[in-house]
């Protein structure tokens, strides 16, 4: 099993290339759940995301007839580019499947460091098989996104750096894909020292959690969540014993809530992460596990590769779970004034109007009726609350649609 003089090795192996990446104490996150709060900001890594590290410790332990024979490996984009980068910084020629629904900013990415891209599945697990045919037909080495031991001794070398800057860390909140990462971390967590160690996986995505509650390893039919980063069906057969011996809990979050901490991380901290990065912060802030108060925890933000399309939807979602966007409907009688009136109704309420659709024609209600559909902005649930007492106290009947 993977033990700490792995992971030191790899660290050795691998720190001319990979950057040392910030732990940045949370003043806004610290007063919002009391914990003393420190961000590991890993989507300041090189390709975005921690994953150069465990692809730059395979490769530079391959042999020379291994480099030339070239690597493959699957992904839905962040191990992707991180083994498309060190594959080219060592001169090695690196195939990579995505899957066909992979973010087209992160198969752009790809290509850029220098890998040839296959895209292939539905999802990650479909697109490791078309690997694996490539590896056996090419003579590749597959480099797996996480159950390989050189691959989470790169991965750990994380929790190397946690542990220095902070020896006295009490828990260290960490998300879960397939648990390379997770299992990396917490080898050196556990030995140096006396922290906990808390997984986070999206509740479409929970192979590990299942697995630990049922005992024996699960693989889902399918996956389904915004955070792409951590959506793998089951977990890996290396990385479930260690999980099991050093994770001392395994929780899942919501899409809704991985919303909230990217859009709270984005507007108050400033960090831009993707959805598998926002995981352990949204357990945080949502006591998907308990901590004391002033306890320090560490989240590490894994990721910041994000779709930008997928970003807008994340936004508008998290606005929505805040009560800041409201899109409502009512009827209106066909008269002059009667928009008018609603408008001033909704100002006087000081909500502010994005859109308005006035449709005449729908064959909902009446001849001589309109419907409207408006899109707000509020100033919270409590706002939402307010607006919508005030119309219906001015006769409105009011349909909430988001």
């Amino acid at each position: 099993m993977l033990d700490i003089e792995d992971v030191r090795a790899a660290r050795d192996r691998i720190e001319d290339v990979v950057r040392r990446t910030p732990l940045d104490h949370s003043h806004t996150f610290s007063q919002r759940t009391g914990a003393e709060v420190h961000l590991k900001l890993e989507n300041f890594q090189r390709t975005g995301a921690f994953k150069i590290r465990g692809a730059l410790n395979k490769i530079r332990l391959l042999s020379e007839a291994d480099r030339e024979a070239g690597v493959v490996t699957a992904s839905a984009g962040n191990h992707a580019q991180g083994v498309a980068l060190a594959a080219t910084t060592e001169g090695v020629d690196a195939k990579v499947v995505m899957p066909e629904q992979a973010p087209i900013s992160k198969i752009k990415a790809t290509r850029s460091y220098g890998a040839e891209v296959v895209l292939a599945g539905a999802d990650y697990d479909a697109a490791a098989e078309r690997a694996h045919e490539l590896e056996e037909a090419e003579g590749r080495t597959y480099i797996h996104a996480f159950d390989d031991y050189d691959v989470m001794a790169g991965q750990g070398t994380i929790g190397l750096e946690i542990a220095e800057a902070l020896p006295d860390v009490d828990t260290v909140v960490v998300p879960i894909g397939g648990g390379g990462l997770i299992s990396g971390i917490a080898t050196v967590l556990k030995a140096e020292t006396d922290a906990r160690v808390v997984g986070v996986q999206a509740e479409g995505a929970s192979a590990v959690a299942e697995s630990l509650r049922k005992g024996a390893p699960v693989e889902r039919e399918r996956v389904d969540t915004i955070s792409d980063g951590i959506a793998v069906r089951k977990t890996g057969e290396k990385t479930l014993p260690i999980i099991r011996q050093r994770v001392d809990e395994v929780v899942t979050v919501s899409d809704a809530e991985t919303a909230n901490a990217l859009v709270a991380l984005l507007e108050r901290s400033k960090t831009l992460v993707e959805g598998a990065g926002a995981v352990p912060l949204a357990a945080l802030v949502e006591r998907a596990f308990d901590y004391d108060e002033g306890e320090t925890v560490v989240t590490a933000l894994c990721g910041g590769n994000i779709d930008l399309n997928v970003l807008t939807t994340v936004i508008m979602r998290g606005l929505v779970e805040s009560g800041r966007y409201l899109r409502i409907r009512t009827v209106l009688k066909d008269r002059p004034g009667a928009l008018e009136q609603l408008i001033e109704v909704i100002a006087d309420a000081r909500a502010n109007i994005y859109a308005i659709q006035h449709d005449r024609t729908s064959r909902d209600i009446e001849m001589n009726a309109a419907d409207v559909k408006l899109d707000l902005e509020t100033r919270g649930h409590e706002h939402v609350v307010e607006l919508v007492d005030a119309l219906e106290a001015h006769g409105y009947e009011v349909d909430i649609l988001v």
